[in-house]
């Protein structure tokens, strides 16, 4: 079990990590290498490999983090990762695109992935947010942590399915391994008002 600041939440390894630690600058996770979570829809067989440090929130929500990354290989990320089963979750990456080039990719699967890339990003830090609306979930983005963009909403299932766990993920696909570092963490127990306001 994990406590952090910030979060109302006790937290549990979903799947344990190559390693991990909690510093003053935030949380800090390292994963193997050949991790992802993935269902591919051309038909590949289902990866379900990568760490995950979840909790079960309660009723709407809007939880943020900064995601800073070294990239150094393709479709290393850091993520906000939705996990209701093995063939129902969502997640919100922070990733090294192969042209060589941070992108912003939401990835939501109801027993296949549907894979979109959204907005390139300079830098090797970003803001992410995922939000519960109801029975929508809404993934957006921040440079600066103020001003966010809508990535997309969905839906996962209903509310008599399995409860939706929330929390953090790291992937390496491709790679040797990455780290990737939670900071500016916030989880606040209210509805966002407008999902295209920016606010």
């Amino acid at each position: 079990m994990v406590t952090i600041d910030g979060l109302p939440h006790v937290l549990r390894w979903g799947r344990e990590p190559e390693s991990w630690s909690q510093e003053p600058y935030g949380l800090v996770i390292s994963a193997g290498s050949q991790t992802d979570l993935f269902a591919d829809p051309q038909g590949a067989a289902p990866v379900d490999a990568s760490p995950r440090l979840l909790f079960e929130p309660e009723g709407d929500f809007i939880f943020s983090a900064k995601v800073s990354l070294k990239f150094r290989s393709t479709f290393d990320a850091g993520v906000l990762l939705l996990y209701q089963r093995e063939t129902s979750w969502a997640k919100l990456c922070f990733e090294f695109a192969p042209e060589g080039y941070p992108l912003v990719v939401s990835v939501v699967t109801r027993g296949v992935s549907d894979d979109c890339n959204s907005l390139m990003v300079d830098e090797n830090s970003t803001h992410l947010r995922v939000s519960r609306i109801g029975e929508a979930y809404a993934f957006h983005h921040s440079l600066d942590g103020d001003y966010w963009h809508l990535v997309r909403v969905f839906r996962l299932g209903s509310s008599t399915d399995a409860a939706v766990q929330l929390g953090f993920s790291v992937q390496s696909p491709k790679g040797e391994g990455c780290t990737a570092i939670f900071s500016k963490l916030s989880y606040r127990a209210e509805t966002l008002r407008d999902i295209r306001s920016g606010e």
